[in-house]
């Protein structure tokens, strides 16, 4: 069981050279694309959250014949519609694919879709098998991500209802469905059954839940090389995280609601701190943030300085972050006028990223040779954390760097602090806790460090 990382991991960000992440328009054309996925060939398929899935050849020509087209079983508006797809890994031969979706009453409907026996680029909307249907309270927090694991079994994420503060506390019920991760066996009855290996099999909680205690988790997927789950969850006003368990590991509590990030939300009710995981890496909202984008571990062999990172978005800010090797992140600079929805790979593992608002698709692309290049976490340190009157900050060289310290609620405490010359920063005017320290310099790069005050 992982314990509160408040001192263990580092959680800091930094601009990257311009060029070390670049986008290279793929395709475009779409209408508000929310997830990307291929079926084991050269295609790519599109979902757009009205309800329409659309096929991109490797060119990055659309074919003009929609895959699937099922507008009218579907809520489409705000965080509802057609969310994710998921193809089987005996796709070639059966022709199944699966679908997340919103149906007309807004319920979160799973459903089995067959591929047409004639065209392979059309699917058969007749043949639809409802896998799961669940009543939500709330329009908002839907999920939506829906993958195949190495295991074979279909695991899906879903929103913890919706609203705010999950009102009726879905996400730490082990019994309800919502706020969960779940992993059913479609292979051997109908609808589904039960995998060997649920954690709440037999004891208290839904027999479908692999993991609980999620608020919105907005994409995740597996790690097939490092053997992990990776899950985005976006916070309820102030943090971000990103979690990663090891795939085998079942019956996790992420925290929420009793936690945001590794922060305290409302702990009324709440079993003990050190029954639940906490996240490898958050953000604050600082600079324009507010909803992270999950996206994958780099596996692809075109840019090997990308190798192993795990690359997501913030879809306000339109930046796109990279999770080293310490578990801090890598900024790009905004590349304003996208709002990343969604990214996907190729069979060939390459990364994509799209837009909702443009309606494009990148490709992720990089000119960076080595891992090292930017890599600044390695010159800037911030010590001793935990601290109390004084911290120091070594590795800066822009003597015009200015200090802004952050509390969870996103309020400034400190702005434009000066370093003095022993590379000191006066902190002892400020109370107890956990704080984001912010360096900013006149190149335009910028630092994030998680800090304790004591």
């Amino acid at each position: 069981m992982k314990k509160l990382l408040f001192c263990a991991s580092i959680f800091s960000s930094f601009m990257m050279n311009a060029q070390s992440i670049n986008l290279e328009e793929f395709a475009t054309g779409f209408t508000a694309p929310v997830e990307i996925s291929h079926a084991n060939d050269t295609r790519m398929f599109v979902v757009q959250q009205n309800g329409i899935i659309k096929i991109v050849q490797p060119n990055g020509t659309v074919n003009a014949t929609n895959f699937l087209n099922i507008s009218t079983k579907i809520t489409y508006g705000g965080e509802r519609g057609l969310l994710g797809l998921a193809f089987h890994p005996q796709y070639p031969t059966n022709g199944y694919f699966f679908v997340y979706y919103n149906d007309t009453n807004g319920n979160i409907t799973v459903a089995r879709y067959t591929r047409s026996s004639s065209n392979p680029d059309v699917a058969d909307p007749n043949s639809e098998k409802i896998i799961l249907n669940t009543p939500k309270p709330f329009d908002n927090h839907n999920g939506g991500s829906i993958h195949f694991a190495p295991d074979g079994y279909l695991w899906v994420v879903t929103g913890d209802g919706g609203s705010g503060g999950d009102p009726n506390n879905n996400a730490q019920n082990k019994n309800s469905l919502l706020g969960k991760l779940l992993r059913l066996d479609i292979n051997s009855t109908e609808p589904y059954n039960i995998p060997p290996g649920n954690p709440f099999v037999g004891v208290d909680g839904a027999d479908e839940v692999w993991a609980y205690g999620l608020r919105n988790a907005w994409k995740f997927n597996f790690d097939t090389v490092a053997g992990n789950v990776m899950i985005a969850d976006v916070g309820q006003g102030q943090i971000e995280e990103i979690n990663r368990m090891p795939l085998t590991q079942g019956g996790i509590n992420y925290g929420w609601r009793c936690y945001e990030g590794n922060n305290s939300y409302n702990t009324t009710g709440c079993a003990a701190q050190s029954t639940m995981t906490f996240p490898v890496a958050a953000y604050d909202h600082s600079g324009g943030k507010c909803s992270i984008t999950g996206g994958y571990v780099y596996r692809g062999t075109q840019f090997p300085s990308l190798q192993g990172r795990y690359i997501f978005a913030d879809y306000c800010s339109t930046q796109i972050g990279s999770l080293n090797a310490d578990d801090s992140i890598t900024w790009t600079s905004a590349f304003s006028g996208n709002n990343f929805s969604t990214f996907g790979v190729n069979n060939q593992n390459e990364l994509f990223v799209a837009a909702v608002n443009s309606g494009k698709i990148f490709r992720i692309i990089t000119n960076t040779l080595g891992t090292q290049e930017n890599d600044l976490s390695t010159q800037i340190k911030v010590y001793p954390n935990p601290a109390s009157k004084t911290i120091f900050i070594e590795g800066i060289k822009d003597k015009n760097t200015t200090v802004d310290i952050i509390n969870f609620e996103g309020r400034k405490v400190l702005e434009q602090g000066k370093i003095e010359s022993d590379n000191s920063l006066n902190i002892s005017g400020l109370p107890a806790g956990v704080y984001f320290i912010n360096l900013n310099s006149g190149n335009q790069k910028s630092y994030s460090k998680k800090i304790i005050i004591q």
